[in-house]
């Protein structure tokens, strides 16, 4: 796969052969490349990122601004030899607050009904409810709302994030707690501004490890 040069910020490629991560064996539509070879958003920590395709300047450039951690996602194509912008990855709040500003545009308004419309067919309140409890059983601490959110995000069907694996759709106990620990780690400390300053996934995680092991702790306890 040819190098693609960094546009600034993050980087993730739209891979147009097979490929595995080189820390799980899985694959997906994404990939990031790190020294140790092609990871997964999964692996690379961007899996609580959504896809916004390019077309529509106005909407990705609310949503990035918006976004505490954005990255530019890129395909190689044959014909031009050359890697070619598909569009940002944002975080969700961000695209939704983007669509609100957009909303004056009729063409927004459509893709906001499709996007939603998505989104409740993908929804497995059953399975979702299951595991707000089993956070709320394994860390007593974290208020409700939290556990839900976290369940509703893990849990999304399709994907392809902790909630939605093997493990977490058995509610195993090392599954919850990973996606409980990704949560904390994306919305409790500075990991994502680590991230877009260009700090290495591994540097930035040792960094935000303490802040992230005392808000978990106190999650342990019953508030």
């Amino acid at each position: 796969m040819p190098e693609a040069k960094r546009p600034g910020g993050v980087l993730v490629i739209a891979p147009v052969k097979d490929w595995k991560c080189a820390e799980c064996g899985d694959s997906g539509d994404l990939l990031q490349m790190h020294d140790a070879g092609p990871l997964c958003l999964a692996c690379s920590d961007l899996d609580h990122l959504v896809f916004l395709p390019s077309g529509d300047t106005a909407l990705t450039r609310r949503a990035t601004k918006a976004s505490s951690l954005s990255a530019v996602v890129v395909r190689w194509s044959r014909s031009r030899k050359r890697y070619e912008r598909q569009g940002v990855l944002v975080e969700e709040p961000a695209l939704a607050l983007a669509e609100e500003q957009c909303m004056s545009d009729a063409d927004a308004r459509m893709r906001r009904r499709e996007r939603d419309e998505v989104r409740r067919a993908d929804v497995d309140l059953k399975f979702q409810a299951r595991l707000a409890e089993q956070i709320q059983t394994l860390f007593p601490g974290c208020p409700a709302s939290r556990a839900i959110a976290i369940a509703e995000h893990t849990g999304l069907r399709g994907s392809g994030r902790v909630g939605r694996s093997a493990a977490g759709r058995a509610l195993d106990e090392t599954a919850i707690v990973l996606a409980v620990a990704a949560s904390v780690r994306h919305q409790d400390t500075e990991y994502d501004s680590l991230l877009m300053a260009g700090v290495h996934r591994n540097m930035a995680r040792q960094r935000v490890q303490p802040a992230s092991d005392e808000v978990l702790e106190a999650w342990r306890v019953p508030a």
